[in-house]
Parts: structure tokens; C-alpha cells; sequence
């Protein structure tokens, strides 16, 4: 299976700032899709307490599971940031691929893919890189705009989420300076200063729980108390959409929406949380936390739970989880009936089919936050991002809005007057009263009634209008040259794939053989590459998933026959059943190690003389005349192809002057 690997945090420094003075970009996301902030308007909001500028995060998922991911969401404006949820069995054997976003949202995906104390690392090293960022002046964003909310996830069960490990994961968020302090130390020579950052060590005390699907509900009563009892944090319940009962979901989702083709197993909802339960849960539990001064909240929603009728996964996944515009009706079907028994006593975070279009209508009922994950995953990837705080902004200055409550209160043209009180009141001076506090509420819950009627009845959300898969062109990738659409780059969570440059040239195909003392070389053909744009697949931050491939117009997947380029020459080593390429600089030597068809070469080359081998044979010549400059042994007949291929790779990766993940971690003395 494929194995995601942390980057070394020098080398992500290294990189995040260099790529950022030489190209104007950060992880590949332009300049220009960065958040830097609403002019004019005040779009913060308070998560348990804590002010985030933005109610906008990733939710936890594959956008916030790796340091680069999190500083992609961040860049992109999303500021409560939901990290990927983690759990004691930190050592998961996932199938591949495992997202399929061709039409609406499918994954049989549902945890972190590193161990517990890689992730912790990982959300440390993003939160110091974010804290760099806003601190070095190189990407203006205001104090009032970096605000940033950081909140972990645990699972699955009670016994894991006791456990030693999980519990010592929890504290390490509660209080990350041994990790801060180590790290601090590993900030490269020429961003010294950046060390001596008041970075920050109490990284989360919120916590949003994640349970199986089929978790009873004393099981998730008796976690949480755990977490507000014994670890003193501040809780939000996910739940799943099963809680809308059988005949409700399938009324919506087959009837409404038309997604006839999908299957709900009916064990679904026979062996989760039922909405009375949920109902007592929340009211108990929300007495608890009030009581010990912590906050309690729900989460709408977690995916739905499917048959597998689809032939993208393996074919013994029998179930498989639903995400994107159905799930985003269901869940808020969810909302308004939790309203409807609550009313505003309880935190509400959302997501489920959230875009561009709908964030706003999200955060004009109150939810708070309002995260995304499928939509991040289609062409344009964390650039998506911008677009749905821009759209917020868009709709504030139509009703005249300067903040979010002023937005949620005339969002759907609300009266000068709810409940009683003038609307020019709920803007006063700083602090609410008690009625337009009331108001606020009121406002609130209106909102969901009108919404959720809309919502329910617009063809956007149907099957009708989600039918359409990415476009082919029916011809498939080889190792270089495609149509150069990029597309692969964006919708990549892990930001594994990536461009260079390399000149098109006719190279000929040489073979060599050793005959009678002497060398006999041939040419046997071309290799031809046309295009001087090229895509590379990091192997470290490719977990396999598939995304590249379905919105790639050629077939064979980018992350399958594009050149891979591994971070480590022991990964490629032990990686030897795929093929793949290990470039390094190493004692005054560049050191390239490929792999064909499961055949291994190297190629080292330093002062302009290169050292050939593989299997049977070590040739030595100089890069500039290979045939005439020979030397070494041979069994048979020795391919040039591979070294010209190598050679080309390390020219355009390796000695490369624009950055990437390769000489970012091998940088010239």
C-alpha cells in the first residue's frame, strides 16, 4: 500500500519561502489565491470561544492531514481548520484508490494515514509554518485576518480514545512545546530570526469526535464525558445522516433528489444512533459541559454510508461513503430538525456538499464553522478556496452587512424589526443585548426554515445535474508529454504532483555492446519528447487515491506513469515492485537512481563524468560524448535510453533553479 511521508520540516521551509520569492506561490497554489483579508468587513467568528477570522476551514479529511495541506487550506482563507481525525490504530491497510469525485462524491477513506505522533508533528509543523508566514511580511494578511482556529479529531471507540497513545496525542495538542522547541531548532540558517517567533504551544483544546458508523449511543455519551471529565476540552459531536430514519432518507434522496441509483443498507440504520437517542444526548451532555464551564456542540454531518454499485474501487469494498450535493440536503434536513427541538442552544459546524454558491447560505443560518472537503478536491483544487470567502463578501455587500451576525440577521431580507427589536440595535456599540441576542437566534432559525425549503427543491442538488463525468480524449499517459492541462496538479490534496521543465529534444536510442576489446554502438530508434512542460508525482505525499486520474483527460493515471520521484533512497529501495526515480546530491556527486519495468539503474555524475550501471554492466564516460569517451564491462548489450532519461531527470529536477520537493531537500552546498 502506498505510504504517505512526512517532509522534513527544514526542507518545507526551505521551500514554502523560496517558492514564494521565485514563482509567486506557495505548495504550487499562485499568489493570487491567497487570502489576505475583507476589506471593509469583519468576518470573524468565535469557535468555543476562540476568534477565527474566517468561518471557513477544510474539513478533516485529506486537505488537512499533511503540513503543506494545512498552510494550502490556511492560504486559501479557511481559518478553523478540522485536522484529519485520528485513532489507536495509527497502521491502517487502506484499499486503492479510495476518492472518487467523477460525479457527486464517493471514498472508502476514513482515517489518517500517518501514525499518532507524525501527526501531531505534522499539525505543529503547519501551525509554525502558518505563524512564519503571517509573521515574515512576505504574505500580507492583516492580524485581524490570521486568526486561526485549530481543531483535532479523535475516534473511533471508547477503549482507543482512552488508550495511552491517543490520550498522550490529545495532551501533546493541549501542550506542544517539547515539539515546538524541537523544531524551532531545525529552522534553516537563513530564516534564523523566524526562530525567536512566539509560536504557538497550546495548539487545540477543541476536539470535534468521530465515531463508527453503528456506535451506540451510550458508547459516544460515555466518550465524550471522558473528553469533558478527564481531558477538559471543549466538544462537538459529529453525527451521522442516518439520524433522518430510513424512510426519510431515502424519500429525499431517491424521490427528491433522484439518486435512484444509490442504495442505503438498511443494517445502516439499524444499528446507529436513532434521533431520540441523539436528542438525550445532547441535552445531557450539553448540562455537562455547561456545568464545568467547557463548550458542547453538534456536527452536521458525517458522509453516508452506501453500497458500492460503482466499478472505480476494488471490488471487495462492498460499502463505500457518500459526499457532495445529496449529503449537503440530508444534512441540512438535519440541521433544521435539530433546530426545531433546540433551537440556538448549541454550536452547530456543517459540512456536507458545500461550494462556492452555498457557503454563504451556510453561514447565514449561524453554522459555525463551515468546512469543505469534496468540492477542494475538483479542478482548481485549494484555489476553490478564495472563491467561497469572495462569494461571502459578495453577498454581505448586497444586504449591506459589515459583519456576520449583521449578514445572518438581513441575509434573506429580514424586517427592520425581529422579535420586537429595531434592527439598528443589533448593531450597538460592541456587546448585544439580551434581545438582540434573542434576535440573533430568531434570525437564525429562520434562516434554516427558508434555506432548507430552498435548498430541498433546487435542481443543483439533483442527479439530473450531477450526472456528467470528467472528459476523455482517449489516449493514454507515457512517462512524458500529455496535454499539458494541469489539472492533476490542483486536485491533488497532498500537492504530490507537480510541473518542470524540460526541453523537447529527439534523442537517439543507443545501444552499446562489448566486442572483441573493443565497444560497438547502434542507434535503434528515438526517443522523442515534444513538450517543455512536464508533470512529476512525489511519491512521499502520494497515498494512490485515484483523484488525479479521474479528472485527467488521458488514461493510466499521472500518479501511475508519470516519472515518481521518491524523497529517500531507502523508500525507493524498498518500494521495488513500482517504478520510480531517487535523485540526490551526496559528497560532491548527483546521484540518480531509476527503476524500469522493475530493473534497476544508477547514474552518478560529478565533474562532468558519469558513472553508468545496472544489472551486469558499469560504464563510465563523459556526459558530453558517451559513446566515444567509454570505459567498463558488460555482460550484453547496454541500453543508453535509461541513462538519457536519468540524466534529463536531473538536469530538470535536481539542478533545477526553480524549487521543488526534490532539491528542496537536497539543496547545492
Amino acid at each position: 500500500m502506498a505510504r504517505l511521508r512526512p517532509y522534513p520540516f527544514p526542507a518545507l521551509v526551505r521551500r514554502m519561502f523560496r517558492e514564494l520569492e521565485e514563482r509567486q506561490a506557495i505548495f504550487d497554489l499562485p499568489a493570487r489565491a491567497f487570502f489576505r483579508g475583507a476589506s471593509g468587513q469583519d468576518l470573524s467568528v468565535r469557535v468555543h470561544g476562540h476568534d477565527a477570522s474566517t468561518p471557513f476551514g477544510p474539513a478533516a479529511g485529506p486537505q488537512s492531514q499533511l503540513a503543506q495541506n494545512i498552510v494550502l487550506s490556511w492560504l486559501g482563507g479557511g481559518r478553523v481548520i478540522e485536522l484529519k481525525t485520528v485513532q489507536i490504530n495509527d497502521t491502517l491497510t487502506i484499499p486503492r484508490p479510495c476518492i472518487d469525485i467523477q460525479t457527486i462524491g464517493y471514498n472508502i477513506e476514513w482515517s489518517q494515514e500517518l501514525t499518532l505522533d507524525e501527526s501531531l508533528e505534522e499539525y505543529v509543523k503547519a501551525s509554525m509554518l502558518i505563524a512564519m508566514l503571517a509573521a515574515s511580511g512576505k504574505v500580507p494578511v492583516s492580524p485581524a485576518a490570521a486568526r486561526t482556529v485549530y481543531d483535532m479529531s479523535v475516534g473511533y471507540d471508547l477503549a482507543g480514545i482512552r488508550s495511552g497513545r491517543v490520550t498522550a496525542f490529545m495532551r501533546g495538542m493541549l501542550d506542544a512545546t517539547a515539539v515546538v522547541d524541537r523544531l524551532r531548532r531545525q529552522i534553516p540558517d537563513e530564516y534564523a530570526p523566524l526562530r525567536d517567533l512566539d509560536f504557538p504551544t497550546r495548539l487545540s483544546d477543541t476536539l470535534t469526535l468521530s465515531t463508527f458508523h453503528g456506535c451506540p449511543s451510550t458508547e459516544i455519551e460515555r466518550i465524550v464525558e471522558f473528553l469533558l471529565h478527564e481531558m477538559g476540552l471543549h466538544v462537538s459531536v459529529k453525527l451521522n445522516p442516518m439520524l433522518l430514519a430510513r424512510d426519510e432518507t431515502l424519500r429525499l434522496l431517491h424521490e427528491v433528489l433522484g439518486y435512484d441509483d444509490v442504495t442505503v443498507p438498511a443494517s445502516a440504520f439499524e444499528r446507529d444512533t436513532s434521533w431520540e437517542q441523539a436528542v438525550g444526548l445532547a441535552d445531557r451532555l450539553g448540562a455537562t459541559a455547561s456545568a464545568l464551564g467547557l463548550g458542547f456542540g453538534v456536527k452536521f454531518t458525517n458522509t453516508l454510508i452506501v453500497e458500492n454499485h460503482r466499478s472505480f474501487f476494488p471490488g471487495d469494498q462492498k460499502e463505500m461513503y457518500l459526499s457532495g450535493p445529496p449529503l449537503h440536503v440530508l444534512a441540512m434536513h438535519l440541521v433544521r430538525r435539530f433546530r426545531r427541538t433546540f433551537g440556538d442552544r448549541f454550536p452547530i459546524s456543517f459540512s456536507g456538499g458545500i461550494d462556492r454558491v452555498n457557503f454563504p447560505d451556510a453561514v447565514a443560518l449561524g453554522l459555525v464553522p463551515v468546512t469543505v472537503c469534496t468540492d477542494l478536491l475538483k479542478p482548481g483544487g485549494y484555489a476553490r478556496a478564495r472563491g467561497y470567502v469572495h462569494s461571502l463578501t459578495e453577498r454581505m455587500t448586497e444586504v449591506g452587512a459589515t459583519t456576520i451576525d449583521e449578514f445572518i440577521v438581513r441575509a434573506y431580507g429580514t424586517s427592520d424589526r425581529i422579535n420586537g427589536v429595531p434592527e439598528p440595535r443589533l448593531r450597538s456599540a460592541g456587546s448585544w443585548t439580551q434581545d438582540a441576542g434573542s434576535s440573533l437566534s430568531d434570525a437564525k432559525l429562520r434562516n434554516t426554515e427558508i434555506y432548507v425549503e430552498r435548498a430541498t427543491a433546487d435542481p443543483r442538488y439533483t442527479r439530473r445535474e450531477n450526472s456528467r463525468t470528467p472528459r476523455k480524449i482517449g489516449r493514454k499517459l507515457w512517462l512524458f508529454d500529455c496535454i499539458t492541462c494541469d489539472k492533476c496538479v490542483p486536485v491533488c490534496p497532498n500537492d504530490a504532483n507537480f510541473t518542470f521543465v524540460l526541453p523537447p529534444s529527439v534523442v537517439p536510442i543507443v545501444k552499446l555492446r562489448r566486442e572483441n576489446g573493443s565497444w560497438r554502438s547502434w542507434e535503434d530508434g528515438t526517443l522523442t519528447i515534444d513538450e517543455k512542460h512536464q508533470i512529476g508525482n512525489f511519491v512521499d505525499f502520494c497515498n494512490d487515491c485515484g483523484n488525479c486520474d479521474v479528472f485527467c483527460p488521458e488514461d493510466g493515471g499521472p500518479y501511475v506513469l508519470k516519472p515518481r520521484l521518491f524523497g529517500s533512497r531507502d523508500d525507493w529501495e524498498s518500494d521495488s515492485v513500482r517504478d520510480g526515480f531517487f535523485l540526490e546530491r551526496r559528497d560532491g556527486a548527483e546521484i540518480v537512481l531509476g527503476r524500469f519495468a522493475g530493473q534497476p539503474f544508477t547514474v552518478e555524475i560529478r565533474g562532468g563524468r558519469v558513472a553508468y550501471s545496472g544489472d551486469g554492466f558499469l560504464l563510465r564516460f563523459d556526459e558530453q560524448d558517451p559513446v566515444h569517451t567509454l570505459s567498463g564491462d558488460a555482460a550484453a548489450v547496454v541500453d543508453l535510453t535509461y541513462y538519457e532519461i536519468m540524466n534529463a531527470l536531473r538536469k530538470a529536477i535536481l539542478a533545477s533553479p526553480e524549487v521543488n520537493y526534490v532539491n528542496a531537500g537536497h539543496p547545492k552546498p
